[in-house]
């Protein structure tokens, strides 16, 4: 059950067959991934928010986390696993102490660029190993809404047409559908959550209305809210 274990809770890497650990062990692995990464969440939204020393609180955990996690990676791997567990750790290692250095010096926006290319490494091995779940979904929505701010702003400035806000917001409407569709049944009842998706994708619907009726303003109004809509979400459930 030790694959099992390593593919559900961490699924960073396929560790060999013969590995052997106790059951305390495993269940010290399926809990510590889902803490350093709810640390993560959290020191990244308080990073680029300014609140440096939330992130800092935030980001020790997430550091108290890794290290455990290191640790027991390094007993469970057998000496023809995979690298690619032993990499992530040691580049997160890396990582980690470049966000506490960023927090350090008062500088949140590049601790929380620090956090999310960490972040962005263990969603690509759970994607590589197969694994495509909410929080999966729900961290991939940031490019999407990235593109969307960035045609609105151009849509401002009369250097995009409405087809563009449409068609961006049309993406980020069906990645959001996505995402609800992956949301196990306890998390898809959750009153927060219906909340934040359905109000996302409604907003996101809307947005490409508004922008061929010519009203900039609100195509401006609608990427803030979707913004802080993709925000909580990703905080909450990313």
């Amino acid at each position: 059950m030790l694959r099992r274990a390593i593919i559900l809770s961490l699924v960073l890497s396929c560790l060999v067959p013969s590995v052997h650990l106790h059951a305390a062990e495993k269940a010290d692995i399926a809990a510590l991934m889902p803490a350093a990464m709810g640390s993560l969440r959290a020191a990244a939204s308080y990073a680029r928010t300014g609140n440096i020393g939330l992130a800092q609180t935030e980001l020790d955990d997430a550091r108290r986390a890794w290290a455990k996690l290191g640790g027991l990676t390094a007993r469970a791997a057998g000496p023809h696993s995979d690298t690619s567990l032993a990499e992530l750790i040691a580049g997160g290692s890396d990582r980690l102490s470049k966000a506490d250095a960023a927090l350090a010096a008062g500088n949140g926006a590049r601790a929380a660029a620090d956090i999310a290319a960490l972040r962005q490494s263990i969603h690509a091995l759970r994607r590589d190993a197969g694994m495509i779940e909410l929080s999966d979904c729900v961290f991939e929505l940031a490019p999407v809404m990235d593109a969307l701010r960035n045609v609105a702003t151009r849509f401002a400035a009369n250097t995009a047409a409405p087809d563009d806000v449409v068609e961006a917001g049309a993406a980020l409407h069906a990645r959001l559908q996505r995402c609800n569709g992956l949301a196990a049944p306890d998390i898809a009842g959750q009153a927060e959550f219906r909340r934040l998706i359905d109000g996302a994708t409604a907003s996101a619907a809307e947005i490409g209305r508004a922008a061929r009726e010519g009203d900039a303003g609100l195509v401006h109004r609608f990427e803030i809210e979707l913004q802080s809509f993709v925000n909580l979400l990703d905080f909450r459930f990313g």
